[in-house]
């Protein structure tokens, strides 16, 4: 096993008008919650708190609690909090609610997070009747950023270095896996929607798809290296001639398609569902 991996906020939030999006497009699919003019929310993997912030927009009035296992991300995102904002150290492998919550949302976490759809039962459990759980997470583990990290990481120079380090191969399931879970579990009345999109999100500057996933899924291979300054340029250097080549700069920018998937579930009104 490898070491967690380590987070910089500020390599994270260089894309984040990107990063974002989906976000915005997740949270604009939930409908009225049933908490009134003051619902408890829960952001499970808050980041930066960035997004989180944006919450009290859409409801203003509501209590809401940032989570996340990240002390750089914490950190960063407590310069976001109010009197109706606070943020917390949570671990979506462990954490369960401890109140009602009336919408509990996840923002790219869940790929990090094996297993994750066994916690849905937990987590829907702890939902308000008429609350709802939603979250995006990235489907683009078969594209050639990852594909070939995968190959880079696994070949005879990096094996012994990186170990599992990025091996994202079972990271999410598909659609209709998220579909099929979910509408089991919301109840008579409940209502699950998931769907997915494909982002053609335009980069620019030098290299800008290495400069994405530094902040992302190249994570826990940079945390692997962190010791050996000359291993991980070296490594960073192999990574990015690789990219250049599946991702070419056009006179607009670097084209870099980026799949979503995207789940809204809400829980039947009657109590006790």
């Amino acid at each position: 096993m490898t070491a967690p991996a380590t987070w910089d906020p500020q390599q994270y939030l260089r894309h984040a008008d990107h990063r974002t999006r989906p976000f915005h497009d997740l949270v604009a699919r939930v409908g009225e919650l049933p908490g009134g003019s003051a619902p408890r929310i829960a952001d499970l993997g808050c980041g930066a708190g960035n997004v989180t912030a944006t919450l009290a927009g859409r409801w203003p009035g509501a209590r809401v609690t940032g989570y996340d296992n990240s002390p750089q991300m914490l950190e960063r995102a407590r310069a976001y909090a109010t009197d109706l904002l606070d943020f917390a150290h949570a671990d979506a492998l462990t954490w369960t609610p401890s109140e009602p919550y009336d919408l509990i949302v996840s923002n790219a976490l869940l790929q990090w997070v094996p297993g994750h759809a066994e916690r849905f039962p937990d987590w829907l459990a702890g939902i308000a009747p008429g609350g709802t759980f939603a979250f995006q997470v990235p489907g683009n583990f078969t594209a050639p950023s990852h594909t070939i990290l995968a190959g880079l990481r696994t070949s005879a120079r990096w094996r012994g270095r990186l170990g599992d380090a990025a091996d994202r191969s079972a990271a999410v399931l598909e659609p209709a896996d998220y579909l099929t879970r979910l509408t089991g579990l919301v109840g008579p009345g409940g209502a699950v929607d998931v769907w997915e999109t494909t982002y053609l999100q335009t980069l620019r500057g030098e290299d800008p798809v290495l400069d994405w996933v530094k902040g992302t899924a190249l994570r826990p291979v940079l945390t692997a290296l962190d010791s050996d300054p000359e291993a991980r340029e070296a490594f960073l250097a192999e990574y990015a001639a690789l990219l250049r080549e599946a991702y070419p700069a056009t006179p607009y920018g670097t084209v870099f398609p980026f799949r979503r998937i995207f789940a809204v579930a809400r829980r039947s009104g009657e109590a006790g569902r």
